[in-house]
């Protein structure tokens, strides 16, 4: 197995150790973790195979799907037009996107979108998966169908639906796809190699990720927001295999980077608007993050959750400090962010595990960071 490589201050030199052990154990096949502390990258490590033959190291600059980790720069996006006065979280979505009106969604709002209580959170009409790549068709047929549930009483995960629902609210309010202003207006500013719709540039340095056993749906009624979310289109994990899925924009779910790309973004958020000496919004827009959209267990789901203003909060499932928010994607990818502590910590990897969001090992690697920071 190769060894770890990579940079790390002394205080966090045992995150090297964590991560060695998770490659040489199986539990990690390729991987990388990401610590900013203060603003400074006081872990930049990677280490493992970039495939699961395991012939190609992974590499400083290789990236992977993260799945919903992308959701995070969605929600980096709709704070920033929130804090230049072209959104509204308020507001409802019609006044932006007005043929959303449509079949008694006229008083839905853009915060119920944020916290998946829009009752969208899958397409009533029959969906393939290589309609992803279709813009118009995800975001129309949302547009005109009626929601699962009464809006703004319960979340529901919108596993997929989020980030066009997002999306079309940022082009309307913009004029250009959230995928080219989040490139424009946050990756490069910042120099964060991530990408919503990778360009044909960067597939030498895509690794595959590597799907777990398939999700056991035989016991889930089929009429249960669970089963229709997650089969509208069924979460198939070798969809990252193909050029189709990694070149759309598929903002809730496609997003292609690394831990220390993650992170660089992130900080923003852990710095309260702040990164690399560029605000990208108000500290009191920040704020906004921590206000509660739905606490309870999810219909989707079917277990607590806390999300504020797009990101997960502390709850009894996910122990976090008051002012740390996350999230997380298929698999075990996870980033999280505290205010307090100004520490954003990242794990991405290829191996998929069977959860469809953070694990063991991300907590493990998390916990530790947070401990290390206190040093």
């Amino acid at each position: 197995m190769p060894k770890v490589e990579g940079t790390t201050t002394e205080k966090y030199a045992g995150l090297v150790g964590i991560l060695q052990e998770s490659l040489d154990g199986g539990g990690d096949v390729g991987a990388s973790v990401a610590v900013i502390d203060k603003g400074e990258l006081v872990v930049d490590i990677w280490g493992g195979y970039a495939d699961a033959a395991k012939t190609a190291p992974w590499n400083s600059d290789t990236i992977v799907n993260v799945w919903s980790t992308t959701k995070t720069m969605t929600f980096v996006v709709a704070l920033m037009l929130a804090d230049h006065g072209g959104l509204d979280f308020h507001a409802p979505v019609a006044k932006y996107w007005p043929e959303f009106a449509a079949n008694g969604k006229e008083s839905i709002e853009v915060r119920h979108l944020m916290g998946h209580t829009a009752g969208l959170s899958g397409w009533s009409t029959p969906i393939k998966a290589e309609d992803l790549a279709d813009w118009e068709f995800c975001t129309s047929a949302l547009a005109a169908q009626e929601p699962w549930w009464t809006p703004g009483t319960a979340s529901g995960y919108h596993a997929l639906t989020q980030g066009y629902l997002i999306g079309e609210v940022v082009r309307r309010i913009t004029g250009t796809t959230i995928g080219q202003f989040f490139q424009s207006e946050v990756a490069n500013v910042v120099g964060a190699d991530f990408h919503i719709g990778l360009p044909e540039s960067g597939e030498s340095r895509v690794s595959f990720v590597i799907p777990p056993p398939p999700i056991d749906f035989s016991n889930v009624p089929t009429d249960s927001i669970a089963y229709r979310t997650f089969t509208s289109p069924a979460l198939d994990p070798t969809m990252p295999h193909e050029r189709w899925w990694r070149s759309a924009e598929i903002p809730a779910a496609n997003g292609h980077g690394n831990a220390r790309s993650v992170a660089t973004i992130q900080q923003i958020i852990a710095n309260r608007g702040e990164a690399n000496g560029h605000r990208f919004f108000s500290e009191q827009t920040s704020d906004s993050i921590f206000e509660t959209q739905a606490h309870g267990v999810d219909l989707a789901l079917g277990q607590e959750t806390h999300f504020g203003m797009g990101y997960g909060l502390a709850s009894a499932t996910t122990p976090l400090g008051p002012r740390a928010c996350y999230w997380g994607g298929y698999g075990g990818s996870v980033i999280i962010m505290d205010q307090d502590a100004q520490l954003t910590v990242a794990y991405m990897m290829n191996k998929m595990q069977g959860s469809l969001s953070a694990d063991s090992r991300g907590t493990n690697i998390a916990l530790h960071a947070a401990l290390a920071s206190l040093g």
